[in-house]
């Protein structure tokens, strides 16, 4: 079962912060089986506040997505990530 991971930026709260994050972020999805469906397009928000971006990543299952956010590449980025701005992040498995 297709598995996704949506990331929500809430707000950034070191300016330039998360620069030295982007540079890892993608590279970090490299040797793993996902997919990037969307990244900072526009948004319209009916419900709730409005989030500074999104990003929505599929993978074929829940085990792959959770190999990627917790491997040694993706860990590192997140933690530069965590020191620069709030997000939200929601990992569910699709139909």
């Amino acid at each position: 079962m297709p598995a996704y991971a949506v990331f929500t930026r809430e707000k950034t709260r070191v300016p330039g912060g998360l620069e030295p994050y982007d540079k890892l972020a993608g590279p970090s999805l490299g040797g793993h089986p996902a997919k990037v469906l969307a990244a900072y397009g526009k948004q319209e928000c009916p419900e709730g506040a409005a989030s500074e971006g999104v990003v929505l990543l599929e993978f074929p299952t829940m085990a792959e997505l959770k190999a990627w956010y917790d491997g040694p590449a993706y860990r590192a980025a997140r933690e530069l990530r965590f020191k620069a701005a709030d997000y939200r992040v929601i990992f569910f498995e699709g139909l």
